[in-house]
């Protein structure tokens, strides 16, 4: 599961099982782990975040979202 990006306590990262999903990211902080769908930014997936916690990560998908959708098409070679 190669990361993407660590940021604070969040880990974004890619799992390699995954290509036959659109790309998406996912992230995990502190016992809790989301998954966004990247191009729209839409949220898939939450499990035990907080508001607050989802609202900041939303914004960090949102505005690394073109980093991360070419980071998921080098990784996956599309």
């Amino acid at each position: 599961m190669p990361t993407v990006l660590p940021e604070g306590p969040c880990r974004f990262y890619f799992v390699s099982a995954d290509t036959a999903e659109p790309a998406h990211i996912h992230v995990w902080r502190n016992e809790g782990f989301a998954k966004f769908w990247l191009n729209p930014a839409f949220l898939q997936n939450i499990g035990n975040l907080g508001s607050r916690e989802l609202r900041r990560i939303r914004q960090i998908v949102e505005q690394r979202q073109s980093e991360f959708l070419e980071a998921w098409n080098d990784y996956f070679d599309h």
